[in-house]
């Protein structure tokens, strides 16, 4: 079981999102900084993929987090890689979600302005999933009021996984940061690391 976890954020998001400065906030609290890495990822598919290889060969074996469009880049490297992973209401082909909204972007943390391209699309296409090899490698987390994202596409392909489906919510995934211990048990982190700590306090 592995113990170093790799974060992997969304579209315009970066490392302040919430949920990876909870996860963030966690690991150090259970002395285990150092063996967490929040890249703060290019906008560009294969820059970002690029980014992500060399964590993993620098990791070993992490278990990978993704968010939204991070959950899409998460299942192409378990793929890969052979790793597990925990997906956080998963982007599934967004490559086919972007009709409308080519164009100027702006991150939502860094203030980054950046232009999103049919050549981007092209590149998130290539990294697509026709079915996974082994859906045991993977947890996979959806809110049923995510309004980025229907969460019935990532019930249906994921099918096969370990799916926890959650009445309500939202996009960002409303909870995280209880839901903590469930992540640190599937990372192979040990309970008595874990067990005692009431992580609402990190909302």
């Amino acid at each position: 079981m592995t113990h170093t976890i790799l974060y992997i954020h969304g579209l315009n998001s970066s490392p302040a999102s919430l949920k990876a400065s909870q996860l963030s906030r966690a690991m150090a609290q259970l002395g285990l900084a150092g063996q967490l890495r929040v890249p703060a990822l290019h906008h560009h598919p294969r820059q970002a993929l690029a980014q992500l290889d060399a964590l993993i060969t620098e990791l070993g074996r992490p278990l990978l987090v993704g968010s939204s469009l991070g959950g899409y880049y998460a299942t192409h490297l378990a793929e890969r890689h052979g790793l597990r992973a925990l997906l956080i209401n998963p982007a599934v082909r967004p490559h086919l979600l972007f009709d409308g909204y080519l164009g100027p972007q702006k991150n939502h943390y860094s203030d980054e302005t950046w232009e999103l391209t049919a050549e981007h699309v092209t590149a998130l296409a290539e990294l697509d999933v026709t079915a996974l090899q082994d859906p045991a490698r993977y947890q996979v987390w959806l809110q049923t009021a995510d309004e980025t994202l229907d969460y019935r596409q990532a019930q249906r392909y994921y099918r096969g996984c370990a799916l926890r489906i959650q009445a309500g919510g939202d996009h960002g995934f409303q909870g995280f940061a209880e839901r903590l211990p469930m992540l640190f048990a599937f990372a192979g982190i040990p309970r008595p690391l874990w067990q005692d700590i009431d992580f609402s306090a990190l909302n």
